[in-house]
């Protein structure tokens, strides 16, 4: 298998080398994972990129880009610099360049691309799946849009815009990172201790695809397990009196359900028989959504739904637990950053965005907590498939380390600029909206350890207001206010109830932090850290195990959900389950696993 992915990749490089006059390489000097060799620089990430919202008819734009870096301002370039590999930011390995850009200076992109013949008659859609931060975007040098948010998918209508043969698609970025005002996680322009490389640009697959007159934008899904339910609204691009919307729901190709409505109106269809979803069962229908005009589909898209629940309730001795289709179900999980020593953001093959997740199952866990990042769509499909919890954060931003430090705990919140509160606003709203209908979704985390946290209150009943089918933890360690369904502490390394709240869920939000180096796997030599260090890996096995018997005596006592800290080590941080290169399993697997289960069937 080895020696195949070497073959692979050294054809790959012919054929970069052939097509494009320069050769495409991963850049620097830092290690890679496996999959680094499975690029192709001819179609990087292949898969169709939004299994929640699935046409048949599309293309994929990812591949090699002309690109440059000119100061802010200064315009149209005249000419390029080389080639980027799209989607992996400007500062990875992967993208082949691996330069900073800086809030003083933007990433432009520029490629031609053609449309398909059969698509003639058919309006097109220009789609990003993430672009950070702020993009704009010509066709054929005609300006059509710009988008703001690193995170959040957007589009445009094209057809307009077209001309009869080869079409030139050129995009601007620009990226303050940690001097601005947006939302943007971990990142900043000096990596250190727990804040890592900056991400600029286009991070997540460009496609397009044909679409009619009238055509379904979003689809929202929400089950109702207590009356056997689904709801699905499907917004049209626009509204026209007499459009029909019609919603089938199968079973392995069975039609069990269905529903119709007036375009952009909610459809409500009945399951008498549900299957229900879990981790311990994740059955998944798939949906086939039609917009009709006089008895003809203007579109059909795929999607998929899971019926399932969450919910808090009080037991028979007064603690509010979490419940999973209204049954006490504890939740338990690894604090999951998302970041690649090769990709940062972005992982190199779908193959390497869905190991993560099944390893996370291999440890015995049964849920995710996705800290301070978004996922690609992909990532999400492969929870739902697979059978696993997520809790949602927010990516924080606004906040430098030092006033993160200054002000951890104090119960001081953020005074936000209306430019930072517009930003955060804009950007939570788009990216509950966009993932609304992902089953393994049940908690959403506006804020983490009071990094930018404010109007605590506000955006927590906001958020709720936005979903209310799903949990709300306001604060994850951060400063408290008795709002939202869950009260989060944190405490490392090891667990303990040092608060409690006897009218909410409380939970363990973050633990852990055993550290182990591994040579040869490292992303610097020096400077690396965790909360605690140990030599060998039995060591830091017996760690962890004592950890999680200190965490299982505190689950009669007021404990629904806890999570470790933390799937894989990332940049500086070795306090991972795995390396950064995920080629080592650094602690003990089954032992580890074995206790996991057991933590998770504290409550069954």
């Amino acid at each position: 298998m080895k020696k195949l992915n070497l073959q692979l990749f050294a054809m790959a490089l012919f054929l970069s080398v052939a097509l494009t006059g320069q050769p495409w390489k991963p850049a620097g000097d830092h290690i890679l994972t496996r999959w680094a060799e499975q690029v192709n620089p001819q179609n990087p990430l292949p898969e169709y990129p939004r299994p929640i919202l699935v046409r048949d008819q599309w293309q994929n734009l990812n591949g090699l880009w002309d690109y440059a870096i000119l100061p802010k301002g200064a315009g149209l370039p005249g000419k390029f610099e080389g080639k980027i590999l799209v989607p992996f930011a400007v500062e990875s390995s992967l993208s082949g360049v691996q330069k900073n850009v800086g809030q003083t200076k933007e990433l432009w992109y520029q490629r031609d691309f053609t449309i398909p013949s059969s698509w003639k008659e058919k309006r097109i859609l220009l789609n990003f799946g993430a672009v950070d931060w702020k993009a704009d975007v010509w066709i054929n040098d005609i300006k059509i849009g710009s988008h703001q948010g690193g995170y959040t998918a957007f589009s445009f209508d094209i057809t307009p815009f077209l001309g009869k043969s080869v079409q030139k698609l050129t995009v601007r970025v620009w990226d303050p990172t940690d001097k601005g005002f947006q939302p943007r996680g971990k990142q900043v322009e000096d990596p250190r201790g727990i804040w890592y490389t900056a991400v600029t640009g286009i991070w997540q697959t460009v496609w397009i695809e044909a679409v009619g007159e009238n055509y379904i934008t979003q689809v929202k899904s929400i089950p109702d397990i207590d009356n056997k339910t689904l709801t699905v609204t499907s917004t049209p691009s626009e509204r026209r009196p007499g459009d029909l919307v019609e919603v089938k729901i199968l079973d392995h190709g069975k039609v069990v359900g269905t529903g119709k409505s007036a375009a952009g109106e909610e459809v409500l269809v009945s399951l008498s028989e549900q299957k229900l979803w879990s981790p311990e069962s994740p059955f998944l229908y798939d949906l086939e959504i039609a917009l009709i005009r006089n008895g003809k589909p203007l579109d059909l898209v795929k999607s998929y739904t899971g019926m399932r629940k969450i919910s808090a309730k009080r037991d028979a001795n007064g603690i509010v637990r979490m419940q999973l289709n209204n049954h006490d179900y504890f939740q338990f999980g690894p604090l999951d950053q998302g970041w690649w020593p090769d990709g940062l953001y972005t992982a190199p093959t779908d193959e390497a965005l869905l190991y993560d997740i099944k390893k996370t199952k291999d440890f015995g866990f049964n849920m995710i907590r996705k800290h301070v990042k978004v996922e690609p769509a992909r990532w999400y499909y492969h929870c739902d498939k697979e059978g696993i919890l997520v809790w949602q954060d927010m990516p924080s931003g606004d906040v430098s380390p030092q006033w993160q430090q200054r002000n951890y705990f104090n119960g001081k919140e953020l005074e936000r600029s209306q430019e930072s509160e517009e930003n955060f606003r804009a950007e939570w709203k788009a990216i509950i909206d966009q993932h609304i209908s992902y089953p393994s979704i049940v908690t959403w985390v506006p804020f983490n350890e009071a990094w930018g946290q404010f109007k605590t209150a506000e955006i927590s009943a906001w958020s709720k207001q936005i979903d209310p089918s799903r949990l709300i933890n306001s604060a994850s360690g951060g400063n408290f206010y008795p709002v939202g369904d869950i009260m989060d502490i944190h405490n490392y390394p090891a667990p303990d109830l040092a608060m409690y709240d006897g009218k909410r869920v409380c939970v363990l939000g973050e633990y852990g932090g055993i550290g182990l180096p591994v040579e040869s796997h490292l992303w610097v030599k020096d400077r690396n850290w965790g909360y605690v260090q140990y030599k060998t890996s039995e060591e830091a096995t017996n760690a962890y195990i004592d950890l999680a018997e200190k965490l299982k005596v505190l689950i009669p006592r007021g404990f629904s959900a806890a999570v470790y800290t933390q799937t894989t080590d990332v940049e500086m941080e070795i306090n991972g389950l795995m390396t950064y290169d995920r080629k080592v399993i650094k602690l003990e697997e089954g032992r580890i696993a074995k206790v996991n289960r057991e933590v998770c069937n504290s409550l069954k």
